[in-house]
C-alpha cells in the first residue's frame, strides 16, 4: 500500500473516532466507545477440540492467564448501568502466551455490526449525531437505516439490560480463521456463552437499580467464585458470509468448545489500567489469521484511541 494510500485510512480512521465523540461527547482519558469498564484476572485452558481445531499455542490444553475487561456501550464514563443505551455491553479477552506476547479477543452482546467497513459506519455516526431531539423528519438516521438493513437490527434489536456481566452471552463479531497442526483450516466466529445462564431483566427492573449495578454485582459475585463462561467457535458453512461481519451466520452451525474462561480477580488499579490498555483483535498467534476485512479496520481504530488517551 502506498504511503498516500495508508495516509487516507489513517483520515478516515480519525474521523470514525471524532464522530464517536460527537454522538457521544469528548471524554480524555477515556475510550470513544465502551468508555465505562472494569478489568478482571484469570485463567482460560483450551478443550481438546480446540487443539484439534488450531495450533495456536493458548488453544493447546495449558493453562492461560487472561486479562478481561467488561464494559457498558457509549462513549460516557458514567452512564447508567440500567440505561437502555449501555447495551451492547463488552467482553474484551486478552490471553497472555508463555514467549511474553499475547492475543486478544474483543466482543459485544450482540451478534452481529452495524457496517461493513469503515465508511459505512462512518456514515453511520454522523446520521446519529445529526438525528437528536428536535431534528426534522425523517431523520439523516432515519434515510439511513432505510437503506442499511444491518444499521437497522443493530438500532432496533431488543437488548435487554443483563443481571450480571456474566449472565450476558458475547459475541467476536469477526470471522478468523483457524488452522491446525495438519494445515487443515475452518473459518470460525467466536461465541462466550456465561455458565450461569444468560438472565435479563425488564427494563422496569433496569430503571431502577443503582447506576453501577453490574460493577458492584461482579465485585461481589467473584469475591466468593470466579465468573465463568464457555469460549465456543460456531464453524461456518460452505456459503456463510466469512467477510460480512454485519451477517450472522445461521443459528444451526455447529459450535465447539474451545474452552473454559475464569475470572476470578479485579484488579485493584483497574481505572487507572484500563485508560492505557488497549486490546486488538488483529493481535493473533501463528494458527489463527483474519477472516474479515473489519479486523483491520477495527484494530486501526483501537490504536489511535489508545494514542488519544496517552496524551
Amino acid at each position: 500500500m502506498s504511503s498516500a494510500g495508508g495516509a487516507v485510512e489513517k483520515n478516515l480512521y480519525e474521523q470514525v473516532i471524532d464522530a464517536l465523540n460527537v454522538v457521544f461527547g469528548s471524554h480524555p482519558g477515556y475510550r470513544p466507545v465502551h468508555a465505562k469498564g472494569i478489568l478482571c484476572e484469570g485463567t482460560f485452558q483450551a478443550t481438546a477440540d480446540a487443539r484439534a481445531l488450531t495450533r495456536a499455542p493458548h488453544m493447546q490444553g495449558d493453562v492461560v492467564p487472561i486479562t478481561v475487561r467488561f464494559s457498558d456501550f457509549g462513549g460516557l464514563p458514567t452512564v447508567r448501568d440500567g440505561d437502555p443505551g449501555a447495551s451492547p455491553r463488552g467482553m474484551a479477552i486478552r490471553f497472555h502466551l508463555e514467549d511474553g506476547s499475547a492475543t486478544d479477543i474483543v466482543a459485544h452482546s450482540y451478534n452481529g455490526f452495524p457496517a461493513r467497513d469503515a465508511q459505512e459506519f462512518l456514515a453511520f455516526l454522523r446520521a446519529l449525531a445529526f438525528s437528536g431531539a428536535g431534528a426534522p423528519k425523517p431523520t439523516p438516521l432515519d434515510e439511513f437505516l432505510r437503506d442499511h438493513p444491518a444499521a437497522k437490527r443493530f438500532v432496533e434489536s431488543p437488548k435487554p439490560a443483563p443481571q450480571s456481566f456474566a449472565t450476558e452471552s458475547y459475541y467476536g463479531v469477526d470471522a478468523f480463521r483457524f488452522v491446525n497442526r495438519n494445515g487443515q483450516h475452518r473459518f470460525v466466529r467466536y461465541h462466550i456463552a456465561p455458565a450461569a445462564g444468560r438472565r435479563h431483566l425488564q427494563a422496569v427492573e433496569a430503571e431502577h437499580l443503582a447506576d453501577n449495578y453490574l460493577f458492584d454485582e461482579l465485585l461481589e459475585r467473584i469475591h466468593q467464585n470466579p465468573a465463568q463462561f464457555q469460549l465456543m467457535a460456531q464453524l461456518a458453512a460452505e456459503g456463510d458470509p466469512v467477510e460480512d461481519p454485519t451477517q450472522p451466520w445461521p443459528g444451526d452451525r455447529r459450535q465447539v468448545e474451545l474452552g473454559r474462561l475464569m475470572v476470578n480477580r479485579v484488579l485493584p488499579d483497574s481505572d487507572t489500567v484500563q485508560q492505557t490498555m488497549g486490546f486488538d483483535p488483529a493481535r493473533l498467534p501463528d494458527g489463527i489469521d483474519p477472516g474479515d476485512p473489519l479486523i483491520e479496520v477495527r484494530s486501526a481504530i483501537y490504536a489511535i484511541s489508545v494514542r488519544r488517551r496517552r496524551r
